[in-house]
């Protein structure tokens, strides 16, 4: 972490926070915990998020808490994992609310990298985590950072579609401007939250809201992408 790898637009979005206290404090930690323990994701995909959606390209926001602490799993973008990995339950729900909401068959795989490159920004709360230590990454500082992140986009872009997904996301709620923007809320995927994601149409919502903004809608369908 001695220098900031991520995407240029961003970079330059972001400047002021990576000179703030907070953020000095949170490299910081992190360089220390490199030292003597595996975190995920790896350092280049930390940012992996804003790599693949700069900040001019960013359509629709989809808000997870932190990674997932499982080897292999995390690749910087939430809810998504690498192509070699098991499809995560939660995830299995969403491929399952698309199938229902959209007729999209569900891909063998759980990459989301089609849907960030159009402009899907797959950001996680918190951008670290300790190998097989859920959310030991709270409180570091990546809360204040990723609340400057969502509040950036509110205040300088207009059309964004925020969907939140769960009591964490929502608490987010308040740092959008919702005279700007459009705000859809549902339970988390999880299984764990029974069936209350299932029946939010929030795929086919999104794109609806999309084009009464002048934006081209997401092709929702992974299966296109051969990369």
């Amino acid at each position: 972490m001695t220098e900031i790898q991520i995407n240029e637009e961003w970079k330059s979005v972001l400047e002021e926070e990576f000179q703030k206290p907070y953020f000095q404090e949170l490299t910081g930690f992190l360089r220390e915990q490199t030292k003597d323990r595996t975190i995920y994701p790896p350092g280049p995909l930390i940012f992996k998020a804003f790599e693949n959606t700069p900040f001019s390209k960013v359509k629709v926001v989809v808000l997870g808490q932190d990674p997932y602490h499982g080897p292999g799993q995390a690749m910087g973008l939430s809810f998504s994992v690498p192509r070699d990995c098991r499809i995560p339950p939660s995830l299995r729900n969403v491929f399952k609310e698309l199938k229902r909401d959209l007729n999209i068959e569900p891909p063998d795989h759980g990459d989301l990298s089609y849907w960030s490159r159009q402009g899907v920004f797959l950001l996680n709360a918190i951008l670290t985590v300790e190998k097989n230590k859920a959310a030991s990454h709270r409180k570091k500082g990546w809360e204040q950072f990723t609340d400057a992140v969502i509040k950036k986009i509110s205040a300088q872009k207009k059309g964004v579609v925020f969907l939140l997904w769960g009591n964490f996301a929502k608490s987010k709620r308040k740092l959008i401007d919702e005279t700007r923007h459009h705000v859809l809320e549902a339970a988390h995927p999880s299984p764990l939250a029974r069936t209350g994601f299932i029946d939010c149409n929030h795929f086919s919502k999104a794109n609806e809201l999309l084009l009464q903004e002048g934006y081209s809608p997401i092709d929702w369908d992974l299966k296109k992408d051969e990369k």
